[in-house]
């Protein structure tokens, strides 16, 4: 599977569990949702991005699906430097502010490799001689 299409589909999912539970979704992320009752609306709005940026890129082609691919590095990346501030600015906990950067690092490396393979999968570059 292209890498862009298992990130595309991985957004959906874990931006369609944000939308429903996100309860959960913030308990996963270290969240103690007792102590922050609008935890769920910010993970809400986290859940809508990731399920628009992810349907959005399965829809493209082109030019158009290589910009949202690099949108997504972006918006990853900031969670990744989000996760890395967190225990020094927000207070979270170290191991859970390392998970959630690791998994948004995965996820920048993912659209990376996704840019650098055509869309069946093979490495894109100039034609074979």
């Amino acid at each position: 599977m292209n890498p862009v299409t298992g990130l595309s589909l991985g957004r959906i999912a874990i931006g369609a569990a944000a939308l429903a539970r996100p309860d959960l979704v913030t308990r996963m992320f270290g969240v103690d949702v007792a102590a922050n009752p609008q935890a769920g609306f910010v993970a809400r709005l986290f859940g809508s991005r990731e399920v628009a940026l992810g349907v959005a890129t399965l829809a493209a082609s082109g030019r158009g699906r290589t910009g949202l691919v690099l949108l997504g590095v972006g918006v990853d990346l900031a969670d990744a430097v989000a996760g890395h501030l967190a225990p020094r600015e927000q207070g979270l906990e170290v191991l859970d502010a390392r998970v959630m950067s690791g998994v948004a690092s995965g996820a920048v490396l993912s659209g990376l490799m996704g840019l650098r393979t055509g869309p069946r999968g093979r490495a894109s570059g100039p034609a074979p001689d």
